[in-house]
């Protein structure tokens, strides 16, 4: 063993041999209990960035720490490669999006390696690859023929220069992000997943989900949005329906939560797309303009909920079906005409946005749900919750409803609107379908044939995949697919007569719904997945990533499993077991203003830093220059605030251990870690000190049997450090298994070797001891950090490899201790100590207590009024 911890010569070193011995390749083994650990897969952008090595370094302690116990662990990866940074990238540097995601990937495999995670790399998979997205047009054709996937209008963010769909975050105040122009909304034929239809099942089974974190259950129940309310049906006034046809001509039908407040309307208000609003801007140029205006807004839930509330009245009027008022129907840019039936009736006392819009529109505010112990009067220039304790509210100028409770309301005006055919109750999610079409390139083609005599026909699964040209060069104006009639020209597959090939591409989460499933077996090339190999790993017994996939991810993975189980393909339910959302890994920001009033952005490692008495930073300059930058905060590790750390020069400097244990030491896996350069040079200074421990043992006489069997013949301080040891195996297991919190358990092998140093080894004995310790502490480290602990084990024992010893046991006979150390205190103050046998009685520890010197002392010769002992820890003698 040489006497210099290097990680440049030991790492590459213990990576060649866990793969000479293909230690990580699994297959199916009926024999041993399986361990699924998943971290979600990354987007091959270039370079793996501090929240990557976070995120599967977490994944790689617990299975490597499963594999130590027996599990027979799967631990994938592969890339998430189609999507927009591929052509935006493409664009800027003209290469097509393919080679520069190949690149991509081929270095960042390099750097995962790099960093020894335990990972089966004969299942990698790429999305962007055919056999890959083959499966995953074949269940689209399957759907599409059940009519789970379906086929309608859609309204989205048009640029009109750039000719295609932009997402709600590329567009910045009103316009495209790349070619600045004003964006409209459009609508257009879009391809619709049907996830509504499991709703109310994608809900119920969060219950079943009780290893996941109640945040994220929480989350994807607001998101779902389980409402029970009423549809409720406003007679079209007579006067008011010209241009109106078939039931737009009868009635303007709303969903609301909020039946009992239906006196309290004062208009009803219809999105900019509603045939009301069609009809009633026939001939009207100022409801034109504004219609106009609505199309070119947002179509995002957020931005309608915080953006300025504008309408105009359109002349037309309804009838109120409970009390026979005429409302006037006003057009607002806040209904939007794709959520729910793009109506809403404006109740001003009791909805806040209401309440904004009348004041606005001086409408009318009629107050009509009341508290019973508060007096009626109406605070009209100033929003309150008149609905906060609905248990104690009653109905307030509602005619024949006056003073029933809300729910006794509810029910009244639920008999009365359906005996008029003017309403009824009706359950209702906020959740939509998922529309999968995007107008780009580089995505998954959509399997989808338009024939003009056979309609919209899938594409048969023996001409599967329909592949997407790799040596294409976007440039930014709509689709390449389009315009390239050697990939959109074919024959219909049903009447063989000339048709066009769907240009459209699919969302990019389609990709990720079901890769879980593919890594059981991605190289099965007679199906979706393998039924022996779903069957026996089942769904993901650990989950890693964020929690910004808290939603839509893992929402649209859950809905996926169904889908696959409906079809037969899976037996499970859910796909993820437990889930771990890792935090964010934050790092200081610092900045300069420029001359346009912007900020550029300074890397900390060009920072020099100056801190006060208390080590807080001050002040800080630009180490080339000098002179003062702006302390900005802590924020997370990014690109655009320039605070990001590269991981390759980490390794580089220290060693892929070191960066290992300093994301595992420095916050608990859920929290935010702060980098510190000074917490990176901690966990380097550790890693030396234990690679010296072992170096300086074996330099005192060689490795020897660890010590096993009975311990009655160890002195005190020998059993003292067994004790100590295998109360640390019992905690470092509890903290990687139950409590999935690994700084504890590296502050425990610390404490261990920590006292292995005040111990006193020396002899047979004591080497023995000494030789438990150490290997224990390294398999109780190498989940952690491998490389090093592999390296040491082959020192301390070079006949075995490390795992196939196992994870250590704890031995139950050296946690029962023969004497036990307990406090002195008089008066509650500590005054002494006193050893005693682990069994001594009450009586024995009185006396033992009163016979201390400090005892004595402190006592001045007072009789104690009274003693009380806490076994195991303190004697208190009260004077």
């Amino acid at each position: 063993m040489q006497e210099q911890y290097q990680p440049s010569a030991i790492e590459p070193a213990a990576q060649a041999k866990w793969e000479e011995a293909r230690l990580f390749n699994v297959s199916e083994d009926a024999s041993k209990p399986k361990y699924y650990c998943l971290s979600m897969f990354p987007y091959p952008s270039g370079k793996l960035h501090m929240g990557h090595v976070r995120n599967y370094t977490i994944g790689d302690v617990l299975s490597r720490f499963k594999l130590l116990n027996g599990f027979n662990v799967l631990q994938p990866m592969g890339w998430d490669a189609f999507g927009m940074p591929a052509e935006n990238a493409a664009m800027k540097n003209n290469v097509a999006p393919a080679a520069w995601t190949y690149d991509n990937i081929e270095y960042m495999k390099t750097q995962l390696k790099s960093l020894g995670f335990a990972i089966d790399w004969q299942r990698e998979i790429a999305t962007c690859k055919p056999d890959y997205y083959r499966w995953e047009q074949w269940l689209f054709t399957k759907l599409f023929e059940k009519g789970i996937v379906y086929r309608k209008n859609g309204t989205v963010n048009w640029d009109p220069v750039d000719q295609t769909v932009l997402a709600n975050e590329q567009v910045i105040d009103g316009r495209g992000w790349r070619s600045g122009a004003l964006v409209e909304k459009r609508e257009i034929p879009m391809y619709y997943f049907k996830i509504t239809d499991y709703a109310e099942e994608l809900l119920n089974d969060l219950d079943k989900l009780e290893n996941w974190p109640e945040q994220v259950k929480t989350m994807q129940r607001n998101w779902i949005g389980k409402s029970r309310g009423m549809t409720i049906r406003f007679a079209v006034d007579e006067t008011s329906k010209a241009g109106l046809n078939g039931d737009a001509a009868q009635f303007v039908q709303v969903y609301t939560t909020r039946p009992d407040t239906v006196f309290g309307a004062c208009a009803v208000a219809v999105a900019a797309e509603h045939p009301l609003a069609t009809a009633a801007a026939e001939g009207n140029a100022e409801l034109q303009a504004f219609i106009a205006e609505c199309k070119a807004g947002s179509v995002a839930e957020a931005d309608m909920a915080t953006m300025e509330k504008k309408g105009l009245p359109t002349g037309r009027f309804v009838i109120n079906p409970l009390n026979g008022d005429k409302l006037e129907v006003w057009i607002a840019n806040y209904v939007l005409w794709g959520y729910g039936d793009g109506a809403v009736m404006v109740v001003p006392a009791h909805d806040e946005r209401d309440f904004a819009f009348a004041l606005k529109y001086d409408l009318p505010i009629t107050q009509v749900v009341d508290l019973d112990n508060r007096p009626s009067e109406y605070d009209k220039t100033q929003w309150q919750d008149w609905y906060a304790e609905k248990e104690h509210t009653k109905l307030i100028n509602s005619g024949e409803f006056d003073g029933l409770s809300v729910q006794t309301a509810y029910d009244a005006m639920a008999e009365k609107l359906q005996a008029s055919g003017a309403g009824e109750p009706k359950t209702q999610y906020r959740l939509r379908d998922w529309g999968i079409s995007r107008q780009r390139y580089w995505g998954c083609p959509i399997p989808i044939v338009h024939c003009e005599q056979c309609g919209d026909v899938p594409v048969p699964a023996d001409q599967l995949p329909v592949v997407l040209p790799e040596n294409v060069v976007p440039d930014g104006m709509g689709s390449p697919l389009a315009k390239m009639p050697e990939f959109y020209e074919t024959a219909c597959p049903c009447c063989g007569k000339p048709a066009k090939r769907e240009t459209d591409t699919m969302d990019t989460f389609m990709e990720s719904s079901w890769y879980q499933f593919r890594y059981m077996s991605p190289k099965f090339s007679d199906g979706m997945v393998n039924p022996e190999a779903t069957q026996y790993w089942g769904a993901v017994d650990q989950y890693i990533g964020g929690i910004e996939h808290a939603i839509l991810h893992l929402l649209y993975a859950r809905f996926f499993t169904k889908l696959m189980r409906d079809e037969g393909l899976v037996k499970v339910d859910e796909p993820f077991e437990r889930l771990l959302t890792q935090g964010m890994v934050v790092c200081e920001t610092y900045y300069r203003e420029n001359d346009k009033g912007g900020k550029d952005w300074i890397n900390p490692a060009d920072v020099g830093l100056s801190f006060d008495e208390k080590g807080r930073p001050v002040s800080a300059v630009l180490k080339a220059d000098g002179l003062p930058v702006v302390i900005s905060g802590t924020e997370k590790m990014s690109k655009s605030k320039n605070n990001g750390v590269d991981p390759q020069a980490l390794i580089d400097a220290y060693g892929a251990d070191t960066a290992r244990l300093f994301m595992m030491f420095a916050a608990p896996p859920e929290q935010s870690l702060e980098w510190s350069d000074s917490g990176v040079e901690g966990a380097h200074r550790f890693l030396r000190r234990l690679w010296r421990t072992v170096y300086e043992y074996l330099q005192q006489g060689g490795a020897v049997a660890a010590f096993s069997g009975n311990q009655d013949g160890l002195s005190k301080e020998l059993k003292d450090l067994r004790h100590k040891l295998h109360r640390t195996i019992a905690k470092v297991s509890d903290d990687y298994s139950r409590r999935q919190q690994f700084n504890t358990a590296i502050a425990a092998v610390m404490e261990l070797l920590n006292q292995f140093d005040k111990t006193d080894t020396a002899g047979e004995q004591g080497r023995a001891v000494a030789q438990e310790v150490l290997e224990t502490a390294v398999r109780l480290l190498w989940p952690i950090v491998p490389h090093i602990c592999e390296t040491l084990w082959s020192s301390l024992r070079p006949s075995e490899n490390l795992w196939n010893i196992g994870w250590p046991t704890v031995d139950e006979a050296a946690l029962v201790k023969s004497e036990i150390e307990i406090m002195v205190q008089v008066n509650g103050k500590l005054r002494g100590k006193i050893t005693v046998a682990a069994d001594a009685s009450k009586a024995d520890l009185e006396a033992a207590a009163l016979a201390t010197d400090g005892a004595a002392r402190f006592m001045e010769g007072k009789a104690a009024k009274k003693i009380i002992v806490v076994p195991g820890r303190l004697v208190n003698i009260v004077v």
